[in-house]
């Protein structure tokens, strides 16, 4: 009898091996095996990554904070840039450079200081002569009211209505109320003027130390670059405001000759507001400076203000077509267009800073990489000079029309 195991199989045969479990999935490429740690790399980049994120945050919000600051350095550059002809012919003679800047801007103060003076008591004597008439012209008013609408409107009645008004308590309450805002915008217009005129002073004063300082750290070939741009800015800075003061000359001369001529007080006064205002505020200026002659020449007679309107439209034509592209063509060198697109584009940028610093900016960016721009010459084409080739361009508009008329026609192609 043949032996057998304990479960009842023949002994000689042995047991078959267990089955192998099936293989599994190759693994995913990349993926990072039980156990395995993070690379060292990744705590330090994204420890970086959130640097760079703060620093970005941080310099947007610094840049935001001192806006105002850099604008009114961008404002003392180009002031100094434009007193520094004057203050170098002054050193040049002997003179200090300091001492030589605060006689400049001494000299500047003095000027606008005598003109507010006068334009300020101008304003305050037309106020009280148009607040003494002010009767006179509201009974003027109402009699010709009721002569052509018949109607029985009396002054009293209506000075009456107007004081016991709830529009005129509104705006009175208004008014109280924002006072402290006026204060407020003043306060800080005072202290933006003096901020400008410090830097500017510094910058005018210092200027061969700030050019000398920027320069150390540039190589040689950059320090000409630089120091040819700066002379170009002070050119192109000056011829601008020469420009700009020529025609605000021309302009106070031509508008002081037509007040004088119908007779309005504080003429010569009225000329240099003109003059002044229309050329160095941007975009208003012109608004302005025709406002305050109008009103001055309605309280002498009603039809002078309309002359006086009509001569500043048409005066401020002959300065856009004609006075103004010869100047500034002669000063600063640059086209019409040019000028005008670069005072929209600095107006939408910086506002009236930006349309005040545009022309001269944009002057001194052509005038220093015009010497970078290589130059050919002209073939010698009529279309060069505006003329059309015939030759080139085939028939005409009128003889292809004749053309096809005659094809259309019965009998065309032998009339033709």
């Amino acid at each position: 009898m043949a032996p057998t195991a304990e479960d009842g199989e023949p002994s000689g045969r042995r047991a078959a091996p267990a089955a192998a479990p099936p293989p599994g999935p190759p693994p995913v490429s990349g993926a990072a095996a039980p156990g395995a740690r993070m690379p060292r790399w990744l705590p330090r980049a994204m420890v970086l990554a959130l640097a760079l994120i703060a620093a970005f945050q941080l310099g947007s919000w610094a840049f935001h904070q001192l806006t105002g600051l850099l604008i009114n350095i961008l404002i003392a550059f180009f002031l100094a840039l434009a007193i520094e002809p004057a203050v170098s012919r002054m050193a040049s003679r002997g003179m200090r450079r300091g001492l030589a800047t605060f006689l400049v801007f001494l000299g500047l103060t003095i000027a606008v200081a005598g003109f507010i003076t006068l334009l300020g008591s101008m304003l305050a004597g037309q106020i009280i002569k148009m607040i003494e008439g002010f009767p006179g012209y509201l009974d003027a008013l109402i009699n010709w009211i009721n002569d052509t609408f018949h109607t029985e409107l009396r002054r009293v009645d209506i000075q009456e209505g107007l004081l016991h008004s709830d529009w005129l308590r509104k705006y009175v309450q208004s008014s109280a109320a924002g006072v402290l805002d006026v204060s407020t915008q003043v306060l800080g217009g005072l202290f933006r003027l003096l901020t400008v005129t410090l830097f500017s002073f510094y910058f005018a004063a210092d200027g061969p130390r700030l050019r000398r300082s920027l320069c150390s750290v540039l190589p040689p070939a950059r320090q000409a670059e630089v120091l040819r741009a700066w002379e170009i800015a002070v050119d192109k800075t000056g011829g601008y405001l020469y420009s700009r003061g020529l025609m605000a000359l021309i302009s106070g001369i031509a508008h002081y000759v037509l007040l004088e001529i119908m007779g309005v007080p504080y003429a010569p006064v009225l000329g240099v507001w003109v003059g002044l205002v229309s050329q160095f505020i941007p975009t208003i200026g012109t608004y302005l400076a025709g406002a305050l002659p109008m009103l001055i020449a309605f309280t002498v007679n009603p039809w002078y203000a309309v002359w006086v309107l009509v001569f500043v439209v048409i005066y401020q034509q002959f300065e856009n077509y004609v006075l103004q592209p010869k100047l500034t063509a002669k000063t600063v060198d640059i086209h019409p267009a040019v000028a005008f697109g670069s005072v929209v584009a600095g107006t939408a940028l910086l506002g009236a800073v930006g349309a005040l610093i545009a022309i001269p900016a944009v002057a001194t960016l052509q005038a220093f990489l015009g010497a970078y721009v290589k130059r050919y010459a002209v073939t010698d084409d009529p279309r060069v000079h505006g003329h059309r080739s015939r030759g080139a361009s085939g028939p005409g508009a009128l003889t292809r029309l004749r053309r096809l008329w005659t094809r259309r026609t019965p009998g065309g192609e032998g009339r033709s």
